[in-house]
């Protein structure tokens, strides 16, 4: 990598994330966590479908696993765990056998809905838009 493509990943780096050094928290609360942190979680592979899904309701985890093609039961076991872990997700679970779990989206998830809509909507309405450009690319830049 040129010195020039290390430089502008170092400024990206110091403008999304916050260090531990210079994000402002009280004693006893939790140092926040960096923009990164929260964009990747929120902008995962598997959290987006999971989130617009939730918004809509509560949600069970075989609707969920119906719902988002090619999720394994191991991966949207962990996504729900981290999405609840950080407070997007609130999980309800049903004293019935056997037990009936619900997955909802908080008041912070909810507050991403729209912005997770429109991101979907764009990717829907440009996916061709884009097979066609990489076939361009590939055929123009083989061997």
């Amino acid at each position: 990598m040129s010195q020039r493509n290390s430089d502008v990943s170092a400024l990206v780096e110091t403008e999304l994330t916050c260090s531990a050094e210079n994000v402002p928290f009280a004693p006893g609360q939790a140092r926040a966590c960096t923009v990164r942190q929260v964009l990747d979680r929120v902008g995962g592979k598997w959290s987006i479908g999971i989130l617009v899904a939730a918004s809509n309701g509560p949600v069970r985890f075989t609707e969920l696993e119906r719902h988002i093609e090619g999720i394994s039961r191991r991966m949207l076991t962990l996504t729900l765990r981290n999405l609840e872990r950080d407070g997007l997700l609130h999980r309800r679970v049903y004293p019935t056998v056997p037990p009936k779990v619900e997955y909802t989206a908080t008041p912070m998830a909810l507050e991403l809905y729209e912005s997770l809509v429109a991101l979907t909507s764009w990717a829907e309405r440009h996916r061709r838009a884009i097979a066609e450009a990489r076939t361009r690319y590939d055929a123009e830049h083989a061997g």
